[in-house]
């Protein structure tokens, strides 16, 4: 599916978490906002401090703990009004995308995109 990018969007996060399948996980906080980003968890391995985790791919183990279902990145995308960018999975009000201009990708908030046609 092809987005338009409709407002700017930076990430904050300059050390995202990333981890492959079956790794640990040290399951925290849920997300709370207004911004409509249900099932989001924060979450920490012993390699890193913490980010946040789609519960889509955490299988809690108790106590706090899980494990992850797939591999995972919470890298971002910064993108500008007008990228185009071709939209791969949708999770809890984010996308995961590629931008085809310089081939980057990474999570883009749905609330900065809009479908793009294909006239």
């Amino acid at each position: 599916m092809l987005f338009l990018v409709l407002r700017p969007h930076r990430s904050d996060h300059p050390d995202p978490i990333a981890f492959t399948a079956g790794t640990q996980l040290r399951v925290g906080k849920t997300h709370e906002g207004p911004e409509g980003w249900d099932n989001w968890h924060f979450c920490q391995t012993d390699t890193h401090a913490g980010g946040w985790v789609p519960g889509q791919i955490i299988v809690r183990d108790g106590d706090g703990l899980g494990r992850a279902l797939e591999d995972y990145t919470a890298q971002e995308l910064d993108v500008l009004p007008g990228d185009i960018l071709q939209g791969n999975r949708m999770l809890n009000g984010w996308v995961w995308c590629l931008r085809a201009a310089d081939e980057r990708s990474g999570w883009v908030p749905c609330s900065v995109l809009r479908q793009a046609r294909m006239d």
